[in-house]
């Protein structure tokens, strides 16, 4: 009846910290502390460590840098041109219309394509004629002439070419005359993207 405490000591006096409250608010305390393992940082000392500069320190070795890159991306974008691999190309000549009027061009016997060879024979013409006006009149009315049959030649071609793109792909987007002009007056080995096919008279499907 008046048996002693199992948690009682020898003095009849129950320890304080033996009390089950205590015990598990020291607990939590404890295995918080060990979790965290460091105080929580402020708000402000929390903001200035997510800030970066807006300007490198070093500008001259990020200018560099952004040389680098620009000298990889057009190296890149070149060979792109020079295979035919379109995920590198400039974005004016990427997408399956382009590639369509590439290759149409390219199978095509284009007039525009002779103009500056052309064009050159004629003004150096013209220099051993300046003592014969009316010889370098006929120059003049044969440079003319002939810019004014690829300029027919060109005009044929967009029509013809036209056609095909309209059934095909249902739409003929805009910018693509001057894409298929631009390309006919180049002379075929310079021209960028590099034609796919050696021999002329491959035209597309």
């Amino acid at each position: 009846m008046f048996s002693r405490s199992k948690t009682s000591t020898p003095d009849g006096v129950t320890p304080v910290g033996d009390s089950p409250d205590e015990v598990t608010a020291t607990s939590d305390t404890t295995s918080g502390a060990a979790g965290k393992g460091r105080p929580t940082p402020k708000r402000n000392v929390a903001q200035a460590a997510n800030k970066r500069p807006l300007v490198p320190d070093d500008r001259r070795a990020a200018r560099k840098a952004q040389r680098e890159k620009s000298r990889v991306d057009r190296e890149r974008s070149y060979q792109a041109m020079q295979t035919g691999d379109e995920r590198y190309m400039p974005a004016k000549d990427k997408g399956p219309v382009r590639r369509y009027v590439r290759d149409f061009v390219d199978a095509r016997w284009n007039l525009g394509e002779f103009f500056l060879p052309v064009a050159f024979i004629f003004l150096f013409a013209t220099f051993f004629t300046t003592q014969y006006p009316q010889l370098s009149i006929f120059v003049m009315l044969g440079l003319y002439g002939f810019l004014f049959l690829t300029i027919v030649d060109v005009w044929l071609l967009w029509r013809s070419l036209k056609k095909r793109l309209t059934a095909k792909f249902g739409e003929v987007p805009r910018g693509l005359l001057m894409y298929t002009v631009t390309r006919a007056y180049q002379l075929r080995r310079s021209r960028l993207p590099k034609p796919m096919s050696k021999k002329r008279g491959n035209y597309p499907e």
